[in-house]
């Protein structure tokens, strides 16, 4: 196994996982991202409003551009506190 699926098991076993997963939608939530998401949906919606878009096709169109929306002091403050914690574990 990688260091990466140990990691990521540890994550899942010990609920850590899930504690990660709320801050990020918490910090998502708190700088406008998912307004922003809710916009672009909106947007591609329109331009096929000609065609019914599936859940699938509307995922697969936004899914990139939503990612890059993330803010960079989101994403690091999420990998500084997975690092800290995974260092703070002594038997990884």
């Amino acid at each position: 196994m990688t260091l990466t699926t140990v990691a990521n098991q540890r994550l899942v076993l010990t609920g850590d996982r899930e504690r990660f997963k709320e801050l990020l939608r918490r910090r998502l939530l708190e700088c406008g991202w998912r307004d922003q998401i809710r916009m672009l949906c909106r947007d591609v919606v329109k331009e096929n409003e000609g065609s019914n878009i599936s859940i699938d096709t509307l995922v697969t169109t936004v899914t990139p551009r939503a990612r890059s929306l993330v803010p960079d002091t989101v994403k690091k403050e999420l990998l500084q506190k997975i690092k800290s914690h995974l260092v703070s574990q002594k038997d990884l």
